[in-house]
């Protein structure tokens, strides 16, 4: 049986909006750009998604439920910190080293420092760091369920880990980030003590 037309219309929306953020965290979903990437014209986009908020939301709602290919939360043969070391040395990744890292940095700082943000611009950013934070979480609610997570806020210990994984994607934008890479993990493992119970980490 195949999927109405209307569906598959509003399914390649959402592939184009959701493939603009993975290549640019920074892109703004703007209707004409967004549709424009889909195929599609701005009056089908606003049929199925009004506003841009509508739009951002519901990307960033199915970016939550995917799966991360070879998640290291999903590896039984490892314990519980060094699963969550894995997992924020994945996002450690993501920002690379040296140019790539500079490269990273100085989107971020042209899109939401340098001037004011657009409203359409903060909504970008404030979804991305709810899906970040998203990330996080369910990592923990993994290692909750294992009874291997301190009592808290679950919340709280999420946007504490970010914090350290963005201080250190910074740091990886600063001549001889090569030669800190051995205090990274240090400071990572620092930080996932600090959410774990102790006969868990």
């Amino acid at each position: 049986m195949t999927e109405p037309a209307g569906s598959d219309t509003r399914s390649k929306i959402l592939v184009a909006a959701a493939t603009m953020l993975a290549e640019d965290p920074t892109a703004r979903l703007s209707v004409r750009a967004v549709a424009a990437k889909a195929g599609v014209s701005t009056g089908s986009l606003r049929h199925f998604f009004p506003t841009q908020q509508v739009l951002l939301d519901t990307v960033i709602e199915g970016l939550q439920t995917l799966d991360i290919p070879d998640d290291p939360m999903a590896d039984a043969t490892k314990g519980p910190a060094e699963r969550l070391q894995a997992c924020l040395q994945l996002l450690l990744s993501a920002v690379g080293t040296g140019a790539g890292a500079r490269q990273n940095w100085t989107a971020l700082h042209d899109a939401y420092v340098a001037s004011p943000t657009p409203e359409e611009s903060a909504q970008t950013f404030l979804a991305m760091e709810r899906l970040a934070v998203s990330r996080v979480d369910r990592w923990l609610a993994r290692l909750h369920e294992e009874g291997a997570l301190v009592d808290g806020d679950r919340e709280q210990q999420s946007r504490f880990l970010l914090s350290v994984v963005n201080g250190l994607s910074l740091e990886r934008a600063f001549p001889g980030a090569r030669a800190r890479l051995g205090f990274e993990s240090s400071s990572l493992r620092l930080a996932v003590t600090a959410v774990l119970r102790a006969d868990a980490s």
